[in-house]
């Protein structure tokens, strides 16, 4: 019994043999499990193509969901920017009215 107690909890990433540190893993390993590189990584992550940043909205990063989101915009704006020209052309249909 007093093996156990002064046995040192070993890491828990494969083949490693360390001395844990933190959360079960030793230095190396927590460092980068905090930094996303383990295969469990600590925050879930984009899932965008190779990109490893942290989840800002739904399953994307702020990068991602800000080009996916800028898409639908543009599809809003064009329709806005179509209207903005009729409505000069209105005053000018006016215009030949009150010389006749």
């Amino acid at each position: 019994m007093a093996e156990t107690d002064t046995e040192k909890e070993t890491c828990k990433a494969k083949d490693c043999e360390r001395e844990a540190y933190a959360k079960h893993y030793c230095r190396k390993h927590y460092r980068m499990w905090t930094q996303g590189e383990m295969p469990k990584p600590r925050y879930k992550i984009c899932t965008g193509e190779k990109c490893r940043k942290k989840r800002f909205r739904g399953s994307l990063c702020e990068e991602h969901y800000a080009i996916a989101h800028g898409k639908k915009g543009e599809g809003a704006a064009a329709p806005a920017a179509g209207a903005a020209p009729a409505a000069p052309a209105a005053p000018a249909a006016a215009e030949p009215s009150a010389s006749a």
